[in-house]
């Protein structure tokens, strides 16, 4: 949460990335109490539920679906942030921020989701359910929650959702992160243009 204040200067943004991470991380949840506890579809997955789950293994699956889920996150906000910043533009910010990494990010949620699913081959109940758990999480924020829920909250949202009381404001502004922040441009030379004109008259 901190990180994603630091990039955004916003309290609301932080707040709503945890509340929509949350939808995929349910859903992962969900799907495997109900295949892998409840006993479905365990003739087709080739494994026999014994109606629990090793307590260890939840662990795991939040920690690795959280953190892909955050990393596309601040990929997407990222871009939203940088062409905010520079046009100020609310609504146009998050159609470009979704133009520019909505490809990227179900490329890399697809190919991974793959190599999940190759992991849920495995003959052990426990790989099976890691692979086939994260591979439905980062498919379903992907394709669900950044494509479709963050860009509508942010837009429903308004400008409000760069709001930040004062403090914070102030601590934003001395500690935050920024893609922009590359030195500016050296100077063009200005005199080159004028002694080309100078030739140019010389040679007519």
């Amino acid at each position: 949460l901190l990180l994603v204040l630091l990039l955004t200067g916003s309290v609301l943004i932080p707040v709503q990335a945890v509340v929509l991470n949350a939808l995929s991380l349910t859903a992962m949840f969900g799907a495997v109490v109900w295949v892998f506890q409840d006993g479905h579809l365990a003739d087709l997955l080739g494994f026999t539920a014994t109606g629990d789950i090793e307590t260890t293994l939840p662990v795991l699956m939040f920690c690795v679906a959280f953190g892909l889920s955050m990393d596309y996150g601040v990929f997407l906000l990222s871009r939203i942030k940088e062409e905010y910043d520079a046009t100020g533009d609310h609504e146009h910010s998050v159609r470009f921020g979704l133009s520019r990494t909505g490809g990227l990010i179900t490329a890399a949620a697809v190919i991974l989701a793959v190599v999940m699913v190759a992991i849920g081959t495995s003959r052990v109940t426990n790989t099976k359910m890691l692979g086939l758990g994260v591979a439905l999480a980062v498919l379903m924020d992907a394709m669900v929650v950044r494509s479709l829920l963050v860009p509508s909250v942010m837009k429903l949202t308004g400008r409000l959702t760069w709001w930040a009381p004062g403090p914070l404001r102030r601590f934003h502004d001395r500690f935050g992160i920024s893609e922009s922040d590359a030195p500016a441009p050296e100077a063009r030379d200005t005199e080159a243009p004028e002694e080309h004109r100078e030739m140019t008259a010389l040679r007519r």
